[in-house]
């Protein structure tokens, strides 16, 4: 059979793809016949369906189903992104992206796109990290950075550029987008080059970053937790943000499924550990506000600046006192208050775990108290947690 390789130049400038596929038998094998009759600038047909005898093909050629596929060139798939991208009415926009890869910065969504042979894609060979974008000042960007280049350090990736030169191309990403509330999310992926186990065929690693303006904002309506059935990552994926999250998808799911917000890990240990992408914190009958450490899961940036501005109640008496220990699920659910913490939720109050009513089943004041801390520090904090973007 000749190769599609050798059609005549011809076919390649025409637009569709003519398939027609059949039934298979135990006792036949596939073909491939080729109709080179075309009318105008239709692309031959291909009909593609098994060989029995000449009773079954000629079955299939009268039964068969017809499915055109078009031959896109590159401005024609570019357009067919951009038409998607305009026709899709989702909450989020997208306002920018760099590339590495590309080396620069687009606004055009319909280019934001990443490399099919990336491993990143095809391996789960990246990592990423979140900065919030508020009132134009990115919050807490050096220290999602930190954790960031942490995560590509386990992940055994070398960034392409200095801690610094990444500094600046998120900042200038941002200041592109025009956009002053967001979030920007980046990845450092082992990069683009093949579609083998290992990253030795890549050429090099590489950097993505996008600007998404969204119309969220967080909710401080209690919400239902459950105990995850899902197996929980191994403390050495657990603690490295990289792009593997099926499990976290996985269990997310299972949540919404039984009309719940997010479902909770408990380590291997039985002791709390952390939900799909926020940490657990408890309000103690004694008043201490207390959180699982983070020896085996994700250390979070946005609860880290919690226990930091919790000092606050501390001093005016709200809270006895601060603690990051191992935490049972009895310990927890029998806790005054329950919360989940996170940069895309900040505090969100849990009024109950599995079948338990968490303190008195009301939104607590602790949890009240450390979301407009967290608020007020996004909007006025020191410098050390708030970059200004220069648009």
């Amino acid at each position: 059979m000749a190769s599609l390789y050798h059609f005549p130049k011809s076919l390649s400038q025409n637009r569709h793809i003519c398939a027609r596929s059949g039934n298979p038998s135990h006792s036949s094998h596939a073909i491939v016949s080729r109709n080179f009759a075309s009318q105008g600038n239709e692309f031959p047909c291909f009909r593609i369906g098994v060989a029995g005898n000449s009773n079954q093909t000629e079955a299939l050629s009268d039964s068969a189903p017809v499915f055109d596929v078009p031959l896109l060139s590159c401005s024609e798939a570019i357009e067919r992104l951009r038409s998607s991208r305009e026709n899709y009415k989702g909450k989020q926009k997208f306002l920018a992206m760099y590339s590495s890869v590309f080396g620069g910065i687009t606004t055009d969504p319909a280019a934001m796109v990443i490399p099919i042979d990336d491993h990143m894609v095809h391996r789960g060979h990246g990592v990423f990290d979140t900065t919030a974008i508020m009132d134009g000042y990115l919050y807490e960007l050096d220290q999602h950075l930190d954790r960031f280049l942490r995560s590509a350090s386990m992940a055994k990736i070398d960034p392409p550029f200095e801690r610094e030169t990444i500094r600046r191309i998120l900042i200038q990403t941002v200041s592109s987008s025009k956009c002053r509330k967001g979030s920007l999310r980046y990845w450092l992926s082992s990069g683009p080059g093949d579609f083998q186990l290992s990253p030795s065929g890549c050429s090099d690693s590489a950097l993505y970053a996008i600007v998404i303006q969204d119309q969220y904002s967080p909710d401080q309506k209690g919400i239902k937790v459950v105990t995850s059935s899902i197996p929980i990552k191994p403390p050495m994926f657990a603690m490295m943000k990289s792009v593997n999250y099926l499990p976290n998808v996985l269990s997310k799911m299972e949540a919404e499924e039984k009309g719940s917000f997010a479902s909770i890990w408990l380590d291997n240990d039985g002791f709390v550990a952390e939900g799909p992408n926020m940490n657990v914190a408890f309000v103690t009958r004694e008043k201490e506000l207390l959180m699982p450490h983070f020896n085996k899961i994700l250390s979070g940036c946005t609860a880290k600046r919690v226990v930091t501005l919790a000092e606050e109640l501390v001093r005016d008496g709200k809270l006895r006192g601060i603690s990051m220990r191992n935490v049972t699920i009895e310990e927890g659910k029998n806790a005054d208050e329950m919360m989940l913490i996170g940069s895309g939720i900040l505090v969100r109050p849990v009024l109950q775990w599995d079948e338990q009513i968490i303190g008195n089943g009301e939104e607590g004041a602790i949890a009240q108290a450390l979301f407009n801390l967290l608020v007020e520090d996004m909007k006025l904090g020191p410098l050390s947690v708030r970059v200004p973007v220069p648009y």
